[in-house]
């Protein structure tokens, strides 16, 4: 097996994503771009998405990894315009999507249509989130645009299992459809409930750090395998599942906290690249397969399937805000009102993504009577044009979209505050427990070290009051940001001597490692709230 076409993928996508986070382009672009120009190359090898390794092996991770990095609370809080938005579009768009697919290009089967309009209907999960932080919008729009996007691609994937027996012979029915739709929505969930609290359990009771986190890296895998066994939405299972663990990732052990996080950046960082990539990678692959059709027609199927997914996602979004508001006075009595603006955002924010490219190359070669899958090379064609429209209009335009809608931004005064006043009761509820654990003659200490603990207590709770206060008129720093900088300084200090000396044999490498690991957890204690 030939590895260096995948190392060059990884090596080169990383590589490029790198340099992308120096440039005001958002990395996604630059690296779709990268892979448009790189597919040209000549000896470039052909990197075909194969839809048995994007869907078992990339999409779980990277789902695992937003669903993890969300807020339970909040998506609970903004539960039905993410329902809306994560089935109720989804299907909508399938329908109206396919219904103009099938009125746009001659000879196309409506059945066939409607697999083209489930292939493009979600938005993408890596695209939403990625958009998400980069642009910095407001919390309730990026919860709601992370739960659309961590649940449509289970309606599409069921959407597109409906449409796909259609068109092939197998005999679907609308009954047979939702009755397949309700199984994989209902067993998803329900294997991720199944699942969820006895992998808190082990998470919880397994101590060692890396045990953990090769725990962790086998749960989004597992998950999503066991509810595909039965039928289920592997989807849905992965993000309930993440979700509780989010949720409750305080109960486990710090260290692997530490290392999750790390490992995990790592992994989405590496993923979410190569991703990208292999869309832009996609291009000779979709073209050679185009046969027949002339250039300047598959260019106008094309613009027009993009115009119909970019305008269909307004038509649903504005009145899937408003008209609940219309009809519900309770809806109005316990939700702000929203404006215009933030529905506009999530109207052009849908863009696709590798999940429509790997659904769309699962469509197989023929129907049941042996005849060819009816125009199934335009469909993976407008498949591709229709993820390269979204990515590059709309993920070039929705930055400078956002600054030029004026979306006011959070209150850093009012956040600090809050934070202050849960660190002071926080530090006041460890100042109890220190005093009644000082107070049994088997927990004495020595007098500094008891006041050593009553320093760091006291320096968490007064670090970011300080952030409040006055800068220093010299440097611009806080009390707290002098603080770390010095700290820091310091612990460099002691660093080089570590260093000199096991450069002098005086120390081994062994017992550098644990000296330096003292100095690292320091050094991130220190700057556990810088960003």
């Amino acid at each position: 097996m030939d590895v260096m076409p995948l190392l060059l993928l990884v090596a080169g996508s990383a590589a490029i994503a790198a340099a992308g986070r120096r440039t005001p382009v958002p990395a996604p672009l630059l690296l779709v771009a990268a892979g448009l120009a790189v597919s040209y190359v000549p000896g470039v090898p052909d990197y075909t998405l194969d839809p048995h390794v994007v869907l078992p092996l990339l999409l779980p991770p990277l789902l695992y990894t937003a669903a993890t990095d969300s807020s339970y609370l909040d998506l609970r809080a903004q539960l039905r315009p993410v329902a809306l938005l994560s089935v109720g579009y989804v299907l909508f768009a399938t329908f109206v999507v396919g219904w103009a697919a099938y009125l746009i290009v001659p000879g196309l089967p409506l059945t066939a249509a409607l697999v083209l309009g489930a292939v493009v209907a979600p938005p993408d999960a890596v695209a939403a989130t990625a958009v998400a932080r980069r642009v910095g919008l407001p919390s309730r729009i990026t919860t709601i645009l992370q739960g659309e996007s961590l649940v449509n691609d289970a309606t599409a994937i069921t959407a597109f299992k409906v449409a796909l027996a259609a068109a092939v012979g197998a005999g679907a029915t609308w009954a047979g459809g939702i009755a397949e739709f309700l199984i994989a929505a209902i067993g998803g969930v329900g294997v991720g409930l199944v699942l969820m609290v006895p992998i808190h359990w082990l998470r919880t009771h397994v101590k060692e750090a890396l045990l953990q986190n090769t725990l962790s890296l086998l749960i989004p895998f597992v998950a999503y395998a066991a509810a595909e066994q039965v039928h289920a939405s592997g989807v849905l299972a992965v993000v309930v599942v993440a979700l509780h663990l989010g949720h409750r990732a305080w109960e486990v052990d710090f260290a692997t906290r530490l290392q999750e996080e790390a490992v995990w950046k790592m992994v989405a960082f590496v993923l979410e690249s190569a991703v990208f990539a292999l869309i832009g990678l996609q291009l000779p692959v979709v073209l050679r397969g185009l046969g027949d059709y002339e250039g300047a027609e598959a260019a106008w199927y094309a613009v027009a399937v993009f115009l119909v997914v970019a305008v269909a996602r307004f038509v649903w979004v504005y009145p899937a805000t408003f008209l609940p508001r219309i009809l519900s006075a309770r809806i109005r009595a316990r939700e702000e009102n929203p404006t215009w603006k933030g529905p506009f955002v999530i109207g052009w924010a849908g863009m696709r993504g590798v999940v429509s490219l790997a659904i769309a190359f699962s469509i197989p070669l023929t129907v049941d009577d042996g005849a060819p899958f009816p125009q199934r090379n335009l469909i993976l064609f407008l498949t591709f044009t229709t993820v390269i429209g979204t990515l590059v209009v709309q993920g070039v335009t929705l930055p400078p979209l956002i600054r030029l809608l004026k979306f006011p931004g959070p209150d850093v005064q009012a956040q600090t505050l809050a934070e202050a006043n849960a660190q002071a009761q926080a530090s006041r509820a460890a100042e109890q427990r220190l005093d009644d654990l000082l107070a049994d003659e088997r927990n004495a200490l020595p007098g500094p070290l008891a006041e050593r603990l009553r320093t760091v207590m006291e320096r968490r709770r007064n670090a970011v009051w300080e952030r409040l206060g006055q800068v220093n008129p010299v440097t611009g720093e806080t009390v707290d940001d002098t603080y770390r900088r010095l700290s820091r300084e310091m612990i460099g200090a002691e660093r080089e001597v570590f260093v000199r000396l096991r450069d002098g044999r005086y120390i081994d490498d062994e017992m550098l490692r644990t000296l330096l690991r003292r100095l690292d957890l320091e050094e991130a204690a220190a700057y556990r709230e810088a960003a």
